[in-house]
């Protein structure tokens, strides 16, 4: 890439869910591509899409006259690799691919799995309010936190019957995964040839999430504790990525206030002044982003609705029954 594309910084945007917890962007889809896109070494600037906070094509990123969402394309890393925009990964003849590939398949299933049970499910909800749900109205975030627990459920496998089977083998393969993470990491400051990949990119957000987001009692957690040499990778690029100096051109400029937060432990520094965008003219991808938008609030707007029609229709039958009985046991 060159220096002229890199040095257009407004030119690149990544939009993402809100900061949180001393990160730029708690959630585990948006942070990894965050990683990514700095250990590309792109210039970029950080939005938040409060408005559609459970939408799967967050987050997204918008190059030039192109927008790579995560529900597209295999996700955003994949379509720049395909792009040619930022590929740090090897290709097949490499001597190390296969044991690259099937890491990156273990992050994206087995601890991936692990940390969606971990906030949807396990959890008392409350981390999921905040990094999703925190400026909606509360009626909303307890339809969509309902349906969406309900689809990782679904999705998992999990029902009320095997429920604490399920709970065990998901553990089970996350701790597996730590240990072979461990094992291949070693002492190495990245996990292939001293140099970064989209697995450390996967992983680094992974762990953050873990380490900064859950409490202290999480099972995943407490796994992933056991391994030091994880810990340490996870704590000293956090330091070198997220608490550089406001001065490195590589630290992207956010619209929206990520320091009002509640940090669980100490925040790193963020820019808590908004920082103006230069206004440009929309793509043909961003009107049909918009367009999008607003039929899915449309239909979020029903979904409300059509949850307080059925559940709160038995309650005025019963009513009306009562007064009924109430009614004739006077009569008598």
């Amino acid at each position: 890439m060159g220096d002229e594309m890199v040095a257009e910084r407004s030119g690149f945007v990544l939009v993402a869910r809100k900061g949180r917890f001393g990160l730029p962007t708690a959630c585990p889809f948006c942070l990894p591509v965050y990683l990514y896109l700095r250990f590309a070494k792109i210039s970029f600037d950080l939005n938040y899409d409060v408005k559609n906070p459970d939408s799967d094509h967050i987050p997204y990123f918008e190059y030039g006259y192109s927008v790579a969402f995560n529900n597209e394309k295999g996700g955003v890393i994949e379509t720049l690799k395909r792009e040619g925009f930022a590929d740090l990964d090897p290709i097949a003849p490499s001597s190390y691919f296969s044991e690259w590939l099937s890491t990156k398949a273990l992050i994206s299933s087995w601890l991936a799995d692990a940390m969606e049970y971990e906030l949807w499910v396990a959890s008392d909800k409350s981390i999921v309010n905040s990094i999703y749900f925190s400026d909606l109205p509360w009626l909303l975030v307890k339809v969509l936190c309902r349906q969406h627990s309900q689809s990782i459920k679904n999705r998992l496998g999990i029902t009320t019957l095997n429920s604490s089977e399920r709970e065990q083998e998901i553990y089970h393969k996350a701790a597996l995964a730590y240990e072979a993470l461990a094992l291949g990491l070693g002492n190495q400051s990245f996990f292939f040839e001293d140099r970064p990949t989209s697995v450390d990119a996967l992983f680094l957000g992974h762990a953050l999430v873990v380490l900064h987001a859950l409490p202290d009692p999480s099972t995943l957690r407490v796994n992933l504790l056991k391994h030091n040499n994880l810990v340490k990778y996870a704590e000293n690029h956090k330091r070198q990525l997220l608490n550089a100096e406001s001065s490195s051109t590589s630290i992207p400029r956010s619209s929206f206030d990520a320091s009002s937060s509640t940090p669980r432990r100490k925040a790193s520094y963020w820019s808590s002044k908004p920082q103006p965008k230069p206004k440009r003219e929309k793509t043909e991808e961003e009107k049909t982003f918009r367009r999008r938008a607003k039929y899915f609030l449309g239909a979020q707007l029903i979904a409300v609705l059509v949850f307080l029609s059925l559940f709160g229709g038995p309650d005025v039958a019963e009513m009306q029954e009562g007064d009924d009985d109430e009614m004739s046991y006077e009569e008598q």
